[in-house]
């Protein structure tokens, strides 16, 4: 069993410093947010050891995001952690699973590369004060990886 603990930082400005692209927005009409049902979209996110977008950075959150509630905003994710600094360098996770943004959000660790080949296990996520809410989503990650 392996601990790991960093933080997810979106940039979901649009312009070429944006980590999150919207490639489908939810039909006209459609109830709840903009991320509501039927959104897609794709990120290339950052992991880094802390809070701090200064922190170090230590990998990449790369995937989809689906809007996939009629009833609440909540949305399927397949993000593989792309590790490419520290003792996991060269090493990924997949994880995939269902997020509502304001909860502990728990989801399940599906496989990995590398250092994790035949992974399993689980992360929760939390979100934590931004130094730019405008701009950057910052979540807290613990995953508990088998391997």
């Amino acid at each position: 069993m392996t601990h790991l603990h960093f933080y997810f930082h979106e940039i979901y400005t649009a312009g070429p410093n944006g980590t999150a692209a919207a490639v489908a927005s939810p039909p006209a009409g459609a109830s709840g947010s903009a991320f509501g049902f039927g959104y897609v979209g794709v990120v290339d996110d950052m992991l880094r050891e802390g809070a701090d977008p200064a922190s170090r950075l230590i990998g990449r959150a790369q995937g989809l995001t689906a809007g996939a509630s009629l009833s609440e905003g909540a949305i399927t994710t397949l993000l593989n952690f792309v590790f490419t600094g520290g003792p996991y360098n060269g090493s990924t996770l997949a994880m995939f699973g269902r997020a509502v943004l304001g909860s502990v959000m728990e989801r399940p660790i599906v496989g990995g590369t590398g250092a994790f080949r035949m992974a399993r296990g689980y992360t929760q996520s939390r979100m934590v004060k931004s130094a730019d809410p405008e701009n950057l989503l910052v979540l807290e990650y613990d995953a508990y990886v088998l391997h």
